[in-house]
């Protein structure tokens, strides 16, 4: 869309703020918002802000970053082709946003902009990677300080649907009057947990949807009366909210899966193999982007199906990466691979860009993953694992974050800006959540995310 067709959209839908929104480097999802009599001029020039937010943790506690203090400032430069109308804020529009330095150069330390550089690496060997999120959230309501799940239903349960009903509805609509297509909806394994899985798009344009998707919950579900939280862990003693990632690697044209090929094991190609092989390599550092918050680690424990052993297998939920078994007749198009460890606490064009650039390692290098695991991973014995070529992963943010300090691809791919930034937020709440108490930790997350 043109910056003129924008405008037109808004005086036709009635809208008067548009919201110019991005993701930080502690996960939250920010902005600023321009009128629609400036909207033309702010889509070509920007709106400012200052350098100093991507040095700001999710605690909205600055840290000490060079380059992102008091002085200085950039530019949040929408997408117009990203424009849509917020069904469930009055008169309001959103696009997502590029990062630009003042001499109009992309910003070092902008995540879209990360992003759309792996994508491109990925385009010059004739790839695209797609990829779509399994979103899991908690649904409470606040009762006296505290947030009490709306039910006590059971997995898949239809009273879990059923209590939920008219709230999911209200989110459906709100997601389709977004051009964002659901795949799937049920009520999950806690108290008051759901989950809704979108379709997959090409990675920048599912990391927007990614956005998206996690403001309208939250803003749908506060009309109700509620509070939807994505927190990876929203109360000890409940299942943890997942962000699954599902991906698969298409030519150019979108027309050939290139991780499909039915005389491989499991339908996979060696490309696939090549990928999960390399992101098995750099999980450990991978983990400090997908599952970057203290509350992170609450959740990735063994024998809770949310993957705790870096290993692989077909359709295993305690691994790393998963190999969903195919749809019949859709056989092509539905092979996939699923990376377990990743939350809404991350940022989605971090997550994603991650990805392929452990997967870029592992097919640059022509790694081979490990024996592939049919099997709960806890249930053997150190030995038996290593034989197999599985091995426990961080077991908290801390060591997580040092592994990405280290993994030189990752970093390397990041660029020296984005990395010390992003390692300077993600430390710094690290080190503040390890010294509070576990109420406070369970909390501070809750309505972050």
């Amino acid at each position: 869309m043109t910056p003129e067709e924008v405008v037109a959209a808004c005086r036709e839908a009635g809208v008067r703020l548009v919201r110019f929104l991005y993701c930080d480097n502690g996960g939250v999802v920010r902005g600023k918002t321009a009128h629609v009599e400036r909207l033309e001029d702010r889509i070509r020039t920007g709106i400012g802000l200052t350098v100093a937010m991507q040095a700001m943790n999710s605690l909205d506690q600055l840290q000490p970053v060079e380059g992102m203090g008091p002085v200085g400032e950039i530019r949040l430069v929408p997408d117009p082709d990203t424009f849509t109308v917020l069904p469930y804020a009055p008169h309001s529009a959103a696009m997502l946003v590029d990062h630009f330095r003042l001499d109009g150069q992309p910003y070092e330390a902008g995540p879209r902009n990360f992003l759309k550089r792996m994508a491109e690496r990925l385009a010059e060997r004739g790839m695209v990677l797609r990829c779509a999120v399994e979103n899991e959230f908690s649904l409470a309501r606040e009762v006296e300080g505290r947030y009490v799940p709306i039910d006590e239903s059971l997995c898949f349960s239809t009273i879990g649907m059923t209590a939920a009903q008219e709230v999911a509805d209200a989110i459906v609509q709100a997601l389709e009057a977004q051009g964002i297509q659901l795949e799937q909806y049920y009520a999950e394994l806690g108290y008051g947990q759901q989950e809704l899985s979108v379709a997959h798009r090409p990675a920048v344009q599912a990391a927007d949807t990614q956005i998206l998707v996690r403001d309208t919950i939250r803003a749908v579900a506060a009309t109700f009366g509620l509070v939807a939280s994505l927190a990876p862990k929203p109360w000890p003693d409940q299942a943890g909210n997942g962000a699954h990632v599902h991906f698969s690697v298409w030519d150019p044209a979108g027309e050939r899966n290139l991780f499909h090929d039915p005389a491989g094991r499991y339908g996979l190609s060696t490309t696939a193999e090549r990928f999960i092989a390399g992101i098995l390599a750099h999980t450990p550092g991978l983990l400090g982007l997908t599952a970057p918050s203290f509350n992170s680690f609450q959740r990735l424990l063994p024998q809770h199906w949310s993957s705790a052993y870096v290993c692989w297998g077909p359709d295993n939920r305690e691994a790393t990466v998963r190999v969903p078994s195919t749809l019949w007749g859709l056989e092509e198009p539905s092979t996939n691979l699923e990376y377990k460890p990743t939350d809404a606490s991350c940022n989605p064009y971090l997550a994603f860009g991650g990805l392929i650039a452990a997967g870029l390692d592992g097919i640059e290098r022509d790694l081979d993953p490990p024996e592939p695991l049919d099997v709960d991973p806890a249930t053997m014995s150190d030995g038996e694992r290593a034989d197999r070529g599985a091995h426990r992963y961080p077991t908290n943010l801390g060591e997580a974050l040092k592994a990405l300090a280290s993994d030189e691809v990752l970093t390397d791919a990041l660029g020296d800006l984005l990395a010390r930034s992003y390692l300077a937020v993600r430390r710094s709440e690290w080190e503040w959540y390890s010294a509070v108490d576990e109420e406070a930790q369970f909390r501070g997350h809750f309505l972050r995310y």
